[in-house]
């Protein structure tokens, strides 16, 4: 019994352990230095839906927040609003859940990860599922270069001084 327990608790430890990330950057829904990123309730001011299991979350001061869910929600691109159900006052990773309101009910799905995005990564963001157009540089206009002019040698002066 005794060996029982110590191999079930070694093996919750490695399987913690070997667990997958979740974000690209391999930080699983943490900051840098391991903090895990969360929102509060309060600042949330809006969203987007990139896919169906991807959002940008809008909160006040301009923050914005990419959140991955744990699976699809099929109805998120067609409801009236989702919300959030959170144990505390904050939305975080692994905790917290996104409600979609759709036609066939409410559904809860958990959030798998939550990342503060800078300017580019937002951008970035939503060039790749489609949402905004990458800025395009134009070439600039070519423009009149000042140099040596070419001339035209006379052909009769050639051959008078080669001698024919």
């Amino acid at each position: 019994m005794i060996k029982q327990s110590i191999t079930l608790l070694i093996s919750s430890g490695l399987l913690a352990c070997a667990s997958p990330d979740t974000s690209p950057d391999g930080l699983a829904g943490e900051t840098s230095d391991g903090r895990p990123d969360c929102i509060f309730r309060s600042s949330i001011r809006g969203y987007n839906v990139l896919d169906e299991s991807n959002l940008i979350i809008d909160s006040s001061g301009r923050n914005k927040y990419h959140v991955v869910l744990r699976r699809r929600a099929y109805e998120i691109n067609s409801t009236w609003g989702i919300g959030f159900d959170s144990p505390g006052s904050r939305i975080c990773a692994d905790f917290s859940e996104v409600v979609v309101r759709g036609h066939m009910g409410n559904e809860s799905i958990r959030i798998a990860s939550i990342r503060e995005l800078s300017q580019e990564e937002y951008e970035g963001l939503m060039i790749q599922f489609g949402k905004m157009e990458p800025e395009i540089e134009h070439a600039p206009a070519p423009r009149e270069v000042k140099g040596a002019d070419v001339e035209e040698l006379d052909k009769a002066a050639i051959d008078d001084s080669s001698g024919n």
